[in-house]
């Protein structure tokens, strides 16, 4: 099972607490995860948010590359703050997670002032939530699903500077031949985005679910 990310959760919920109808608990606890962020919100002098009710078809999922694909472009992001370019591309046997500068991050929390991808990099892999709220501080607490509530305009601002230093070009479909390519080379490129192919994607996806939450106000989920 991978990680997704889901813009627009609540809009594949059975029935609708408003008009009356009956709610799966999956649905219940999403209901209760916004009101806790609501309560979040409010504590840190951020601008209150409601989750907005989408049709069906807004609801959209964006691929992750699995939990490791978040971790490999958090390496860059890291690595890119620390030194001010981009590591050598991981080598097949290598795991993010296994990098010391990577590592040391994961065990620090969010600085004061912001780092330049904290939003990004603090958030937890496998659960949680980022808003349509500009904050610029990652909200810690016991009480956020996963532990860490972040923005997506930061995260949209955070991974555009990714790809940037990436060379990558947002609007380029990471479902493509070109990325599909990238991704599944044996050996990485010698310039270029492509030199990191999985990042890349995942990157891209990032981009589009970022984009996605501000543009309808709903939040991200990871899944």
């Amino acid at each position: 099972m991978g990680l997704n990310m889901v813009v627009g959760v609540l809009a594949d919920g059975d029935g609708d607490a408003d008009t009356g109808g009956s709610e799966d608990d999956c649905t219940q606890r999403v209901r209760a995860d916004f009101a806790a962020i609501g309560d979040l919100l409010e504590r840190a002098g951020a601008r209150q948010w409601t989750e907005p009710a989408l049709v069906q078809a807004q609801d959209t999922e964006f691929e992750m590359w699995g939990y490791s694909g978040l971790h490999t472009v958090r390496r860059l992001a890291v690595h890119l703050a620390a030194h001010g370019r981009l590591p050598e591309p991981l080598d097949e046997d290598e795991r993010a997670t296994d990098d010391p500068l990577l590592s040391e991050v994961y065990n620090t929390l969010p600085g004061d002032p912001p780092g330049p991808f904290d939003h990004l990099i603090h958030h937890s892999d496998s659960e949680g939530y980022y808003v349509p709220v500009d904050f610029a501080r990652v909200i810690v607490d016991e009480k956020a699903p996963g532990g860490y509530l972040g923005s997506s305009v930061w995260l949209l601002a955070e991974t555009r500077r990714l790809a940037e230093a990436l060379g990558l070009p947002e609007d380029l479909d990471p479902h493509s031949e070109e990325v599909f390519e990238a991704t599944d080379a044996e050996e990485p490129a010698t310039e270029g985005w492509q030199r990191y192919g999985v990042e890349s994607y995942v990157c891209l996806q990032l981009l589009r679910a970022a984009k996605l939450s501000i543009a309808t106000g709903a939040a991200i989920a990871f899944t």
